[in-house]
């Protein structure tokens, strides 16, 4: 179903993929301090917090938060475990849809990761689908301590329709986000390069979105040292965490 962002409630092969050069969030690639810092944030644990089926239930807001949204089966739950180093702390599954609630993990007490449900299934109950993004997109547009979020593009296919509606609304929100390209080794090197400067083009015309894209894949572990960068940049400093 199309997302129209004025009426979503205002409240809280085996080569390696070709290289899509990650930046940090003023547009510098991650230097070798920023890699550390990434490196050093998530060789802490990470932990589950809970899973939010109505706003009232969000926990109270506290350090910096990312939140992960993308297509029903772009590979999010992955993405989250290949970049936290856990193989099952977000569920994953076949199944497209399966993420029904927003599953809070805590990183160290100096950042929050937010694992949101899918959009864009139209094979779930459209009531269902419906909650979901009531759901989702009052907590992109309300959330206080909501930083950044991640938008997952699979780099097989490239941008939709409904991403661009997505982007639209973030942009209107105030909501910065950054494009992350999943599952990229399937694709061919030249073709994810062709892609991805596409998709930069596309994203030079939306006011909210930062830097590049950055590809990653999960099953190659491939991407998660930039990604891991620009997350660092994010967090509260370990003196400031609890």
């Amino acid at each position: 179903m199309p997302l129209r962002p004025d009426s979503a409630p205002t409240i809280p092969g085996d080569a390696a993929p070709a290289p899509v050069a990650a930046r940090t969030d003023d547009g510098a690639s991650p230097s070798e301090a920023d890699l550390e810092a990434g490196r050093l944030l998530f060789a802490r644990p990470t932990r589950f917090m809970l899973s939010v089926a109505d706003l009232d239930q969000l926990p109270q807001a506290g350090p910096p938060e990312i939140a992960f949204a993308g297509r029903s089966n772009v590979g999010k739950s992955s993405l989250v475990n290949a970049l936290t180093g856990h193989r099952a702390i977000a569920r994953t599954s076949n199944t497209p849809g399966r993420t029904q609630q927003l599953n809070f993990f805590d990183q160290d007490g100096r950042l929050r990761l937010v694992d949101l449900p899918g959009y864009g299934y139209a094979k779930a109950p459209k009531a269902q689908v419906d909650a979901w993004q009531r759901l989702v997109f009052a907590y992109l547009r309300g959330r206080p301590n909501l930083r950044l979020v991640l938008l997952l593009i699979d780099g097989r296919h490239g941008l939709k329709k409904v991403d661009e509606e997505v982007m639209q609304m973030l942009g209107k929100a105030a909501v910065p986000y950054r494009v992350v390209l999943t599952k990229s080794d399937l694709v061919g090197a030249g073709e994810l390069a062709g892609r991805a400067d596409d998709i930069a083009a596309t994203l030079r015309r939306m006011p909210a979105a930062i830097g590049e894209p950055i590809a990653t894949s999960a099953a190659r572990n491939h991407g998660f040292e930039e990604l891991r960068a620009v997350l660092a940049a994010h967090a509260e400093s370990a003196t400031d965490a609890p």
